[in-house]
Formats: C-alpha cells, sequence, structure tokens
C-alpha cells in the first residue's frame, strides 16, 4: 500500500530521508498553503507534516478523507485543533525531545547576551562608536538564577549555570525537596524566587495557572537588577507590566525569545531598548531540526505501516472505541481529577482512586488515564494525554493506588479521587445518575449533592443562621449571579460547607468581601473548563 505524506512547511529533508528511503511513501513539499489551498490539496493524504507556520483548523481536519497523522515537527501544537483531530479519529503527533538542547543553550545564549549587553555592543560598534562605559556587563559568579518549571529544559539550563558558579533558587509544583538536593538546587515558592533572584528563566508550558505569572506583583517584589529570560511560551510574561518595571527602573532587564502575539514586529516589546529580542529560535539549530524531522517521519511510519504509537499528543482511535454506556464515566473521570486537583493547596505525592458498584466489575485503565489527566493538565497543560498521563505521573513522583469495591451505598456507579500531599489532602466522589448526568456527591468529609457547573465556590463556615442571607447579599452587590446552591454540614452548629454555582469568576474585591463575613473560614473558585463535560 502506498502512502501519501504532505509536508506543508519547511522541514528538514535530510531528516525526512526515512519516509523518502521507504518505498510505500511519497512525499510530497507544498509550503506557504493558504487555509483554503490546504483544503483543497489534503484529501489526497495521509499525513501532514507541519511547523508552527501552517494552522491546521477545524475545517482543514474535517476536509481531510484519508488523513490519518498530523505531525507538528516540534513541541507545541497550538496550531493543530487537537478536538477536531480526536473526533475525526485522525492522530496527532509531536517530537517532545527534538529541541531540548537548542532551547536550553538559546536559554543559555539570552543569559549571557542580557548579562554582558551583548547586542546593544555589537550594535554600537557597528555604527562606528567605541563606548566601553555605557555597556557594562555583570558577572554571574555567586548570583542567583532563579528557574520556573523543572523539566529538562530547566534543569538543563541549571546545570549549566551551576558551571558558571550560579546558586539556583528552583520553582515547580512536582518538585520534590530530595529531588532538588540532589540537583543542588533550592527549592522556592515564585514570590520567593522574585525577592531574591539576580536572573530568572522561565520554562513551564502556558495553561491558565502560568498566564502572567511574571506580571506586576511579581516584579513589585523583585531587587531593581532583576533580568529575566522566557525562551518557552509567550504569555507567561506579563509583556505590558514587563515594559511598565523597566520604565520605572524596577528590574533591569529582559531577554525574550518568544511573544503573546506572534509575529512580534515593531511592537513596544521588541523596540524597548531594555529588553534583548529574538524571533522565536528556541529550536531554530540545525541539529534540532534534523532531529524533530527524524522523530516525526520514523513515528508516521510506525503509525501507518504498524500501527504504533509512541508520541501522541490525543489518543489513538483505538482508547475511543469504547461503548457509548462509558462515555459518561469517562467525561466524570476527567472532571473528577479537574476539581480534586484545585482544592489540594500543593501538588499530590500520592492519589488514590476508588471505583465503586458496576464500575468496579470493568476495566477501568481508561478512566484512570483519564482522572489522572485531569489532575496533571491543570499544571502542565495540554502536554498531558491519555497516552503520557501515567508515565508523567511517575516522573514527578506521584504514585497512585486503586481501590475497587461493589458495595457503594447509595450508588450503582461511584468514582472517588484522594489527593494526598503529607498532611493535606483533597477528596472528591461523584457519581452518573440516570436523567441528571453528573453529580459531585462528596468534598472530603461532607456527603453533597449537586451538578458541576463551570464555576463554583466552595465556601467553609461555621453552621450558623443568615450565613446564607450574607453570603448571597454581597454576590448580589457585585452582580455575582448564583445559578445553584448546596449547603452541607457535619453537625448542627459545627463545620460547614456551602457550594455555590456562579455565571462568572469573582474577583479579589468579592473574594475579601466574603472573608469578612463573621463566621466565614475560607473561600476557593473552581474552574472546569470542558464545557462537554458539564452540560
Amino acid at each position: 500500500m502506498n502512502y501519501k505524506v504532505l509536508v506543508a512547511d519547511p522541514i528538514s529533508d535530510d531528516g525526512l530521508h526515512q519516509l523518502h528511503a521507504d518505498g510505500a511513501f511519497e512525499v510530497v513539499h507544498k509550503t506557504g498553503l493558504t487555509e483554503n489551498e490546504l483544503i483543497a490539496f489534503i484529501p489526497d493524504y495521509d499525513a501532514l507534516i507541519v511547523r508552527s507556520q501552517t494552522q491546521v483548523t477545524a475545517t482543514v481536519l474535517k476536509s481531510a478523507d484519508r488523513l490519518k497523522v498530523v505531525a507538528r515537527a516540534g513541541v507545541g501544537v497550538d496550531n493543530i485543533d487537537i478536538d477536531t483531530a480526536t473526533k475525526e479519529g485522525i492522530i496527532v503527533i509531536n517530537a517532545p525531545d527534538g529541541n531540548t538542547i537548542s532551547a536550553t543553550e538559546h536559554s543559555v545564549a539570552m543569559l549571557l547576551s542580557m548579562a554582558r549587553n551583548i547586542p546593544q555592543a555589537h550594535a554600537s560598534l557597528k555604527r562606528g562608536e567605541w563606548d566601553r562605559k555605557t555597556f557594562r556587563g555583570t558577572e554571574l559568579y555567586q548570583k542567583t538564577l532563579g528557574v520556573i518549571g523543572t523539566g529538562r529544559i530547566g534543569i538543563g539550563v541549571a546545570k549549566r549555570m551551576q558551571s558558571f558558579g550560579m546558586n539556583i533558587l528552583a520553582f515547580d509544583p512536582y518538585l520534590t525537596e530530595a529531588q532538588a538536593n540532589e540537583l543542588g538546587f533550592t527549592r522556592a515558592t515564585v514570590e520567593e524566587i522574585a525577592q531574591a533572584a539576580d536572573f530568572i528563566t522561565v520554562h513551564t508550558p502556558l495553561t491558565e495557572k502560568t498566564r502572567g505569572l511574571i506580571n506586576a506583583d511579581f516584579f513589585n517584589l523583585a531587587k531593581p537588577n532583576l533580568r529575566v529570560i522566557n525562551v518557552a511560551r509567550g504569555g507567561i510574561i506579563d509583556e505590558q507590566a514587563l515594559i511598565e518595571a523597566l520604565d520605572n527602573n524596577k528590574i533591569a532587564g529582559a531577554a525574550l525569545d518568544v511573544f503573546e502575539n506572534e509575529p512580534a514586529v515593531n511592537t513596544p516589546v521588541t523596540q524597548h531598548p531594555k529588553i534583548i529580542v529574538t524571533p522565536h529560535l528556541g529550536a531554530s539549530t540545525i541539529e534540532a531540526q534534523e532531529k524533530v524531522a527524524v522523530s516525526v517521519a520514523g513515528e508516521i511510519i510506525d503509525i501507518l505501516k504498524y500501527q504504533n504509537v509512541k508520541h501522541a499528543v490525543n489518543a489513538p482511535k483505538v482508547i475511543f472505541d469504547h461503548s457509548e454506556e462509558i462515555q459518561p464515566f469517562v467525561d466524570l473521570a476527567q472532571l473528577t481529577g479537574a476539581l480534586a486537583i484545585q482544592l489540594l493547596p500543593k501538588a499530590p505525592r500520592k492519589m488514590h482512586i476508588t471505583y465503586g458498584g458496576d464500575l468496579a466489575l470493568d476495566d477501568t485503565s481508561l478512566l484512570t488515564r483519564t482522572l489522572a489527566q485531569g489532575v496533571l493538565q491543570e499544571d502542565m497543560g495540554d502536554h498531558v494525554n491519555l497516552i503520557n498521563t501515567l508515565m508523567l505521573l511517575n516522573e514527578q513522583n506521584v504514585s497512585y493506588t486503586i481501590e475497587k469495591t461493589k458495595g457503594i451505598q447509595g450508588f450503582s456507579n461511584y468514582i472517588e479521587v484522594e489527593l494526598i500531599n503529607k498532611d493535606q489532602r483533597a477528596k472528591i466522589g461523584m457519581t452518573v445518575l440516570n436523567g441528571f448526568g453528573p453529580r459531585i456527591v462528596r468534598i472530603n468529609d461532607y456527603a453533597v449533592d449537586f451538578k458541576p457547573e463551570h464555576y463554583q465556590l466552595i465556601i467553609q463556615h461555621t453552621d450558623q443562621p443568615g450565613m446564607i442571607g450574607q453570603t448571597g447579599q454581597i454576590l448580589g452587590e457585585h452582580d455575582v449571579n448564583i445559578t445553584s446552591m448546596y449547603v452541607g454540614r457535619k453537625q448542627v452548629g459545627g463545620h460547614a460547607m456551602m457550594i455555590l454555582s456562579i455565571d462568572h469568576p469573582i474577583d479579589e474585591a468579592v473574594h475579601d468581601a466574603l472573608l469578612n463575613i463573621p463566621g466565614l473560614e475560607s473561600v476557593q473558585l473552581v474552574t472546569l473548563k470542558d464545557e462537554s463535560l458539564i452540560n
């Protein structure tokens, strides 16, 4: 059987040698295609290879009659509609390891260039100036580098900078004290890094939790000599806050390879005199481009000829070939994990899953993977998928146990997850009720019963008259609409829990106003993003 592969972005031809050499594959290069042109070409192809330029939209994917694989020759898949690909049974793969060294080295290059003002001095000398005073730099020796995100690239940068004599402060929700000690790092919070670091480099995925992580509050804590580097994802650093911090001399400089909006041409952040910029070159080395091309070419062969998948960003279609009866519980499992992780102050070290009722008699491996995915995506973003989620649990030193019990009083089916970090625990129990859909039936020690919505307020308080009225009054004064409410308690006059479903998130002013209610102990906003899980 012959397979046709469309290469829609510039890719190393040497890296695609495996495809060219295999007589079963015909490789066609058509770069710079518009969406309409791609829609016209794609029905004839079994595989599509792109980098970041080509947008693989829902319309493109729905037009692809033969397409089995979309391969991203790199890590990020922001330009591919993953949900539509999954629904269409198209496997999306990437090359997660191909650019690790290149991105690591580019981060180091940006740090060194910024410390010694190399781009500015170069430009000055090219203009015919001999200015040694203006471009006086700073040494790295015995300075402190804050590393936010300790995956392969973050650790790689830190190790290289340790050889310069730098001290490493590291933050990652899954970095343990033992791991930090073994690496020679000091574990710290983001706030502690802001206060102590001379240089900061970020290496996290872009998620709702990390968007704007380096912001005005961060810069207000920083030392005036702080310099920041971002070769990870645009949006982790709030660009407007960065410009204001530089203009007000709150920090000394920045080096950016990625931006909130790309291509970033003639923007305030690229024109600022205190910011060194490069046009998203972190993975742009000869070696990296060849590595990612070799990786995706080999995997396309494995998938199309041998049905073997290694680096799926979504899951192979076979994972979705389950019965309609199990689908509500697959959705429920992800919802359970996403809710539980938001109630645990720190990253979990242990996860205990209980399946009850009829579910306990079935194969629950898909449910376990989906639940773990819901937990990990809060901090690790779209990098987590059904293929790699259990491997990532192991990499983050999170152990998990599974308990199956036929007898769960009151429920024919039941899923419960408990996340544990030393003395901190978060337990969520959920079920699917015929005609009512998914229901949350336990939060920690409270038996509850409510339908999960996009936004919930979880309020801990003393069981006393007027609590509901005062809460409702404050939310009403701030135009926060309550769609449903549930109150549970352990005993009269004791601790109680109020769960409010609301139309939109509350801001800090509402949060503080609620905490001023006598007897109200805590307020937490829980966000569930996937509409398919809660409608």
